[in-house]
């Protein structure tokens, strides 16, 4: 099988936690970076981040040149969109806010090859190695590219509204899903009172995020599939490893600068005997 070997499905399938960071910026230096400090995988963000489609391209390139997988949080479901961004090094996608089975459905259509979906077949792009993966015979030949392409890739469902967690059951079912990732933010704000969760509402949940993961860590091991969600430190990882998360981000680059910024800036205070007074914003973002 020539086409690259995906780090995440290799360590899913083996039942070991993926080691996952975050970029939402043009840095083609961290994708170096964190290929050398031992990552998995880096969760590019395109849903709140902007760049251009060669920034992209760019950065996706360079993962495959690390083997590093990259997956985008596509900032739309529009199929040409969804599959180009494999077709250019990309080993995973992921979809916000997808809240019933014929979102998952739709999705799983747009990026599997048939018979699985039904993604416009190329196989000329980054991931064929320009066709030298896809025109030739035996291995190289189009059939292991399709079937490898499949194999190697993967698509992750993130769960943030109150409708997922009520459908998540039976979405986790769908042929074609790989992770269920919990977006803590997005789902913490729709199961408060002031996000709507109020008796009567529609898709009511009776408890907070801990519950909801909870239930998403049901849903994933009774499908086979996996799941994960970011932590903001190490002590938080070891508690949702022990829950069953193996997708889980940890670092990316809000706080690498931040942290890494204060430090210096401290460093040069204890140099030169003086101090600012710069007070800690939090404990840094998880991405």
């Amino acid at each position: 099988m020539p086409v690259r070997r995906s780090k995440v499905m290799e360590k899913l399938r083996a039942g070991k936690p993926i080691k996952c960071c975050a970029l939402g910026h043009f840095m083609p230096f961290f994708v170096h970076y964190a290929a050398k400090s031992g990552y998995d995988c880096i969760w590019l963000d395109l849903e709140h981040r902007a760049m251009g489609q060669r920034e992209v391209q760019a950065l996706l390139q360079l993962g495959v040149t690390h083997d590093i997988d990259i997956m985008v949080r596509s900032p739309s479901t529009e199929r040409t969109q969804l599959y180009r961004y494999y077709e250019d090094g990309a080993t995973g996608v992921m979809l916000p806010l997808q809240n019933t089975v014929e979102d998952v459905k739709s999705l799983v259509e747009k990026v599997k090859f048939p018979p699985i979906g039904n993604r416009g077949i190329d196989a000329a792009g980054v991931d064929a190695a320009f066709g030298e993966y896809s025109w030739g015979k035996d291995e190289h030949s189009m059939a292991s590219y399709v079937q490898g392409a499949n194999r190697e890739t993967f698509l992750t469902i993130q769960i943030e509204t109150r409708a997922a967690l009520a459908n998540c059951e039976e979405m986790a079912k769908v042929e074609g899903v790989d992770i269920f990732f919990v977006g803590p933010g997005d789902l913490g704000w729709r199961l408060s009172k002031e996000g709507g969760n109020v008796p009567g509402a529609e898709n009511y949940f009776d408890g907070g995020v801990e519950e909801a993961i909870a239930k998403v860590a049901a849903a994933c091991k009774a499908a086979g599939i996996a799941w994960g969600l970011p932590v903001p430190s190490p002590e938080r990882a070891a508690a949702v490893l022990a829950q069953g998360a193996q997708f889980i981000n940890l670092g990316g680059d809000f706080g690498f600068c931040m942290n890494g910024l204060k430090s210096s800036a401290a460093e040069l205070d204890g140099v030169y005997g003086t101090s600012d007074g710069a007070a800690s914003t939090s404990e840094g973002k998880a991405y």
